[in-house]
């Protein structure tokens, strides 16, 4: 079996006999819908977007409330576009790590296309351009690590690249600040529509670091001449370009073994994984656990997906910033962390494995419910406990996450 476009509307049956789900909704109509009128593109092509944010577009294009997907796009690792996108045509086999040591399987087709977001690459920079003019286009989005944002080198000057995508001005951008500010360049001279700019990386005050390096480059193109005063006016004016913050949750570790072993048996090909020019370790299939949280400022001035029907909490930004800190300041990070330390003095290599000792386990259960729990900071939408539960009996013992001390 060959993970394709084809395959998924020709051999149906066979995929059902794997266990595989698929695509409910018509994805060549997806594809053609998508690349004419894009609503949605998204930077970082990596494992979390294709077994997180990715599925959750597919759940609204499987349930009628959606009739167009997501661009992915790369601006650091161009394999991954040519070696794991485009020979799947953008499909994905994501298996989902069950705490009970089963898996389910569900092949990911919401992406319509995958892009390198590269400037020397003049047909690319021709489409990126295209995607960034259509007034339809709702919001891009981002999962490319905290230091995708970093302009600075640690004695506090501007890292090589940024300097030069500074002095050689918008049409030369390499660095992925550079480049999304000389693509929202490009959509305010077509028309200054709004757009949402949304960070979904796993770090504190996500947006406002997104937003606080492209406004640096912009700022410093003002003072080279490259941009007027009006630019700056329009990236600076929240009814037309917003920033929202995020908070995201899940697991999505290295390709397992045990995973890429129990799909080549059952005779899919081409799972293997593969190490990129960049050292990325990926693969065709994506494995990750199942909970996972995805909580939004919801300030889209262009409109956006349904993405509440999709799981997601849309909320405000004083409410994302509180989920943060619930997070990881009393029902994660202490934990993991205690336990961190304990399991490297102990001599374990798992996380899993040391969820089997009394020990650890009263220790965790002690930090979060008893010195956690009455001073954590609520942030209504969801139970701290509840959080906290999950984490103690659903994530920690998974015995797949290959998650060590």
């Amino acid at each position: 079996m060959q993970m394709n476009a084809a395959s998924i509307v020709n051999q149906k049956a066979e995929w059902a006999k794997l266990g595989v789900k698929l695509p409910k909704f018509d994805h060549a109509a997806m594809t053609a819908a998508t690349k004419e009128h894009p609503i949605w593109v998204h930077f970082g092509a990596g494992n979390i977007f294709r077994g997180f944010i990715a599925a959750l577009q597919q759940r609204l294009l499987n349930e009628g409330l959606a009739d167009r997907g997501i661009i992915a796009a790369d601006t650091f690792d161009y394999d991954i576009i040519d070696k794991i996108y485009t020979p799947f045509d953008n499909l994905t086999m994501n298996v989902t790590l069950n705490p009970d040591g089963t898996t389910s399987r569900e092949i990911i087709g919401s992406v319509a296309e995958g892009l390198r977001a590269d400037s020397s690459d003049a047909a690319m920079m021709a489409r990126f351009k295209s995607i960034f003019t259509d007034p339809g286009l709702q919001m891009i989005s981002f999962t490319i690590t905290e230091k995708g944002y970093a302009l600075y080198r640690p004695d506090g000057s501007l890292m090589p690249v940024v300097q030069a995508d500074i002095d050689e001005g918008p049409a030369h951008a390499r660095h992925a600040m550079s480049m999304v500010a000389a693509l929202l360049l490009e959509r305010f001279h077509a028309g200054a529509y709004p757009l949402a700019v949304v960070s979904m990386d796993n770090c504190s005050h996500n947006g406002e670091k997104l937003q606080s390096s492209v406004m640096t480059v912009a700022k410093a193109w003002l003072e080279k001449g490259y941009v007027g005063q009006d630019f700056i006016d329009y990236l600076s004016d929240e009814s037309k370009i917003a920033f929202p913050w995020s908070m995201i949750d899940k697991i999505t570790p290295r390709p397992h073994k045990i995973v890429e072993e129990q799909l080549v048996a059952d005779g899919i090909e081409n799972m293997e994984p593969i190490v990129t020019s960049k050292n990325t370790f990926i693969a065709a299939f994506v494995n990750a656990e199942r909970p996972q949280y995805l909580v939004v400022e919801d300030k889209f001035p262009n409109g956006r997906p349904a993405l509440e029907k999709a799981g997601v909490y849309m909320t405000d930004r004083e409410t994302v910033n509180k989920t943060e800190r619930m997070k990881v300041t009393t029902c994660l990070n202490p934990l993991h962390t205690a336990m961190s330390v304990y399991g490297c003095m102990l001599g374990y290599t798992l996380i899993c494995d040391e969820m089997k000792d009394a020990d650890i386990v009263a220790l965790i259960k002690r930090l979060g419910y008893v010195e956690g729990l009455p001073v954590v900071v609520d942030p209504k939408i969801m139970s701290p406990k509840a959080f906290i539960d999950e984490v103690v009996e659903q994530r920690l013992p998974n015995p797949f996450m290959p998650d060590a001390p």
